[in-house]
């Protein structure tokens, strides 16, 4: 695998400018999280075997924790799991929600445990540190591995410094962006899922008009837009791919070209507006809470939400819950449907999400020679086996979970769970994907999963996803309210289109220019 900066510039991808986090609908809590998965439901592997003839390695971990209980360094898993991967293993778990402030304060010490769990790959302090030897560059180390090798180049990429990786990438979905709609809606109005983008306007026309859920009242529409910016799964940034947008920077005549200065930007907001003016989106978009997002699709009150596709299952389930609360549900369907996108111009395009949840980095202060560092890999490279993903994810067999053919049954001993197992799963990547056992899935589950991976081959790239700005860490958050702020009154009638590029005109001024400039000396770099 080729893994410098000028082979990857074509096969960047995501993001915001040069902020990368994964947020809002993907939670990485223990259970939530969504590995880049297989579409099988379990693989069969040989059990993984410790290494013969050495000392076990010792192995400090610092990983966050979700729960207030969690697994100690003597239990049962980590015992089991110190046993397939010969390693003595202590845990340093810190609540999630001081992660952070425990990180830079770690970091600032000098006192690293070899490997520490990065939430931020573009944190300053973690881009400083990692640039003055702090923490080893693994790349050209990987192709040893059986698992690590496998790594996807574009999640490479991503998680990368500049174009060096700096640990080793949790891995998550990279195609996980599309459509969701009522599947049972559609039956209603008589339609077939869209195929076009006059197809996705048509289905939503006929949610509002027709009287999907046939209750004889002019009170549906077509879909569900929220506040929420998201950068990599808000409904209009996946929608502008459809019209042939960048994802947030394209390269036009070999420069790099903010995507708001593209016709195809503009040709998606006009979209937006039509809908938004045709009552087809909900009128409150601007200031509806995501946190709300589901709730008129449970409703009966709209029937689309353009997001991660992984979605589907939890509104179908919610509306499910809903039906049998009324003593009128049908468990036997799905009331759900997704699909990757529609089409336009250039075919089917679709926005990836960064494809990692952090990364784990190994620190040079406490694994200090090369013989050691690959030791530090090799278990790395281990917890991809499948078994010691199982063991990781949902613990031991008859203890922690039970099995139905090829599913997992996992115990409702809570307090078990939180004690033994919980929390382990932080230190999986996921490379080349989730091969472990997994709880039994309902079809619409199994097919998000296919769809999501299809969806790795229309993905549009985002060319500046390793470099870091100065410009933006200075003014980003300014320059992209102001962008936001611009389409927002665009898509709602408060400014016309000389209002929008005036808008356009106080980004380049604010800074713009600047990052413009900053972003092109970093992509020229790249190529040499």
């Amino acid at each position: 695998m080729k893994r410098n900066a000028k082979k990857w510039v074509a096969a960047a991808t995501v993001g915001t400018a040069v902020m990368t986090t994964i947020v809002g609908c993907s939670s990485d809590k223990e259970g939530t999280a969504t590995p880049a998965a297989s579409a099988s439901t379990t693989q069969a592997a040989t059990p993984t075997k410790a290494p013969e003839n050495l000392a076990p390695l010792d192995l400090s971990i610092m990983l966050p924790i979700f729960k207030t209980n969690f697994p100690k360094d003597d239990g049962p898993v980590t015992t089991e799991i110190e046993k397939k991967t010969n390693t003595n293993i202590h845990l340093e778990w810190v609540p999630n929600a001081s992660y952070t402030d425990k990180f830079n304060i770690t970091l600032a010490s000098g006192k690293l445990p070899q490997i520490i769990y990065v939430g931020d790959v573009k944190n300053p302090s973690f881009v400083n540190a990692a640039k003055s030897g702090a923490f080893w560059e693994i790349g050209k180390y990987l192709k040893d591995y059986p698992n690590l090798s496998k790594a996807n180049e574009v999640i490479m990429n991503n998680s990368s410094v500049d174009g060096k990786n700096y640990g080793i990438y949790r891995g998550r979905a990279l195609g996980r962006n599309g459509i969701n709609y009522r599947k049972d809606w559609l039956e209603a109005v008589g339609m077939q899922p869209p195929k076009t983008i006059d197809d996705f306007y048509n289905m939503l026309k006929a949610f509002k008009e027709k009287d999907p859920d046939k209750n004889g009242k002019d009170d549906t529409y077509g879909m569900v837009l929220v506040k929420w910016t998201g950068q990599w799964a808000s409904g209009f940034d996946i929608m502008k791919l459809w019209f042939g947008a960048p994802n947030k920077w394209g390269v036009v005549d070999g420069k790099l070209v903010p995507e708001h200065q593209t016709a195809e930007y503009l040709e998606a907001l006009k979209f937006m507006k039509k809908l938004y003016d045709e009552k087809l989106i909900n009128q409150d978009f601007a200031v509806f809470d995501s946190a709300k997002w589901n709730d008129p699709i449970a409703n009966n009150q709209a029937g689309v939400i353009v997001d991660v596709t992984d979605n589907a299952a939890r509104m179908d389930d919610k509306i499910h819950a809903a039906l049998a609360k009324d003593g009128k549900d049908n468990p036997n369907i799905h009331y759900v449907d997704n699909m990757i996108g529609v089409t336009g111009k250039n075919g089917l395009k679709a926005l990836p999400t960064s494809g990692f949840a952090g990364i784990l980095a190994v620190s040079k202060s406490t694994v200090k020679t090369e013989e050691e560092l690959k030791r530090v890999l090799k278990f790395l490279d281990q917890m991809n086996e499948p078994d010691l993903q199982t063991l990781a994810g949902y613990g031991i067999e008859g203890k922690h979970y039970t099995k139905d053919g090829d599913a997992l049954v996992v115990s409702k001993d809570t307090a078990l769970l939180e004690s033994e197992v919980e929390g382990l799963n932080q230190m999986l990547p996921f490379i080349p994907e989730d091969r472990g056992l997994k709880v039994k899935q309902t079809p619409l589950r199994l097919q998000t999963t296919k769809i999501q991976k299809d969806a790795e081959a229309n993905i549009v790239a985002n060319p500046v996803e390793p470099f870091i700005s100065s410009v933006y860490s200075q003014k980003g958050q300014q320059l992209d309210n102001i962008i936001n702020d611009a389409r927002i009154k665009f898509i709602v009638g408060q400014s016309d289109e000389a209002a929008l590029k005036a808008a356009f005109e106080t980004w380049k001024k604010s800074g713009g220019d600047d990052l413009v400039k900053e972003m092109n000396d970093l992509y020229a770099a790249a190529k040499k």
